[in-house]
């Protein structure tokens, strides 16, 4: 895969760069960043793709999160892809709201017109994403983790639970556990996916943790959630994940901090930790 680079520079011994390419599944062009650690100049790496939330793009996670510099310790390559599909014929909300279409794919495939023919995610990320960071940087692609962030770690949790087999280690800050029980879920999901919602639970964190069949996929999965978070009662519902995790034997750790909201601050707080977290079980 051909890659644009758009920028590149020094960090903390290693280099972040933000890179476009031409996506055949999202028929647009996609930009993603990458931060390639010290010790990647040696030997491959592990790599720990972050899926950033509503409004955000390749950016955010890497301009605000401070990751870098706990990254550069430990010896992991970090990936952080856009949002959505964006262009001038790229489909965005109808209601012109913030929390459906561009900056706001839900990491999904959708299927209703005129979604479906740029909003592909899910695709993306477990296919179109891999080719294009290990065909161009020296990840390790046997040690892969996934984290994300309010609408991306709804898509970190059911992307990850669906593919163990592509990523070893999960993690994730203030995710929508279920679309199917957020206002943020629903909208988006009904507008892609159409009114059934039997069709829905494949992009449910809860439907596909109560119903995962193939054994343990990571040894624990850790969540992050801020009890100051503004949406933590009508959005986010961790006790609904954690109900469901409970029903199918997965390991999960919910972590719950008095005083933090829903954004940087409370992520840049403990990114440190998801590092090493997902560090101890890629074996960084």
């Amino acid at each position: 895969m051909t890659l644009e680079t758009l920028s590149e520079t020094a960090c903390f011994g290693g280099k972040i760069g933000f890179y476009k390419h031409a996506s055949s599944a999202n028929n647009c062009d996609m930009q993603f960043s990458v931060f390639v650690p010290p010790q990647a100049g040696s030997a491959k790496v592990p790599v720990v793709t972050f899926l950033s939330g509503l409004t955000c793009t390749e950016e955010n996670f890497m301009v605000k999160s401070g990751a870098q510099r706990y990254a550069a310790e430990l010896g992991i390559m970090i990936v952080s892809p856009d949002t959505s599909p964006r262009g001038d014929d790229v489909p965005d909300d109808p209601d012109g709201d913030y929390d459906f279409g561009l900056a706001a794919g839900f990491y999904l495939n959708a299927v209703e017109k005129p979604w479906a023919q740029h909003y592909h995610m899910y695709d993306y990320v477990t296919i179109e994403l891999q080719y294009a960071v290990f065909d161009n940087f020296p990840g390790d692609a046997s040690r892969q983790g996934l984290c994300g962030h309010s609408m991306g770690g709804h898509g970190a949790l059911t992307i990850g639970l669906r593919n163990p087999d592509i990523y070893r280690s999960l993690s994730a800050f203030a995710p929508i556990c279920s679309t199917l029980h957020s206002p943020w879920g629903q909208k988006a999901l009904g507008y892609y996916l159409g009114a059934d919602r039997s069709t829905w639970r494949d992009y449910d964190s809860c439907e596909v943790a109560r119903n995962y069949s193939d054994g343990p996929a990571h040894s624990k999965i850790l969540v992050d959630q801020g009890l100051a978070d503004a949406f933590l009662e009508e959005q986010l519902k961790p006790q609904l994940f954690e109900q469901a995790c409970a029903e199918s034997g997965l390991p999960l750790e919910v972590r719950r901090h008095e005083g933090y909201d829903h954004g940087y601050y409370f992520i840049s707080s403990f990114i440190e930790q998801h590092l090493q977290h997902h560090a101890e079980i890629l074996g960084a």
